[in-house]
């Protein structure tokens, strides 16, 4: 009989995220994809979110689950938007955060991401990665998705909105779940 392939039960309304994931793990590791809400913690570490949203995901659902959890940190506006990018991109967009970059010469940015595996009753272990760039003058590109059109990655010229690959290219979230194949592959087999 052959071996059964380890699979992770990833929890995420974010198709781009499933779609990365698939992209890193897969075919090693399968990516079960599970859309349910949950409240998520406020702090601005995104391992500490990952962790107790695993937590807290893996003893409701009876099941080990996957958590990401990421941000744009803006070092020009104290890290803003941070944990709360995505909440921010549904509110004010790309244009929001451009207007208020308006005028600011310091660019600098880090997207950072945190994976979360945890298994019900047991507590969570997280992955971390982050990616150093700089925040474009205007949203460019149509590829990727939330920050992607004006985030500049260290050593390019182009936002990851500019790159058909992005998700192939992109660091911050690849490092993270790229610790997380590592641990996976050590302790599932």
């Amino acid at each position: 009989m052959p071996k059964k392939k380890p699979a992770i039960n990833l929890v995420t309304s974010n198709l781009g995220k499933v779609q990365e994931f698939v992209q890193i793990l897969e075919p090693e590791i399968r990516v079960n994809h599970i859309k349910i809400s949950y409240p998520e913690m406020r702090s601005d570490s995104p391992e500490e979110i990952a962790r107790q949203s695993a937590e807290m995901i893996a003893n409701k659902l009876k099941k080990a689950v996957v958590i990401e959890d990421s941000g744009l940190f803006i070092q020009a506006l104290n890290d803003f938007p941070g944990t709360c990018s995505s909440y921010i991109h549904k509110r004010i967009g790309l244009k929001g955060i451009l207007k208020l970059m308006e005028g600011i010469e310091e660019r600098r940015c880090i997207y950072k991401s945190a994976v979360a595996y945890c298994e019900p009753s047991k507590k969570p272990v997280s992955f971390f990665g982050e990616e150093k760039g700089l925040i474009a003058e205007d949203a460019r590109g149509k590829f990727g998705f939330g920050h992607d059109p004006i985030f500049i990655p260290k050593g390019s010229s182009n936002t990851y909105g500019e790159m058909p690959n992005s998700g192939e290219i992109k660091k911050f979230r690849r490092i993270a779940v790229g610790k997380l194949k590592k641990y996976l592959k050590a302790s599932l087999s």
